[in-house]
């Protein structure tokens, strides 16, 4: 399991970082840990998903 950043989840979703912490507020992205500074971390193969799953529905 690959862990990704807030900044790393926006920049390939191409989306403003505020929009993650919204996506994992409203648990549309999922968690998997925090770092040390008690930011979310996020699997690399569930961002994929919900990129694939978002450009199905019309967008992010």
């Amino acid at each position: 399991m690959s862990l990704m950043s807030i900044d790393e989840v926006a920049k390939f979703l191409d989306v403003q970082p505020i929009r993650v912490e919204r996506l994992e507020r409203e648990h549309l992205l999922i968690a998997k840990e925090k770092d040390a500074d008690g930011n979310p971390m996020f699997d690399q193969q569930e961002v994929e998903k919900y990129k694939k799953l978002a450009e199905r529905l019309g967008g992010i």
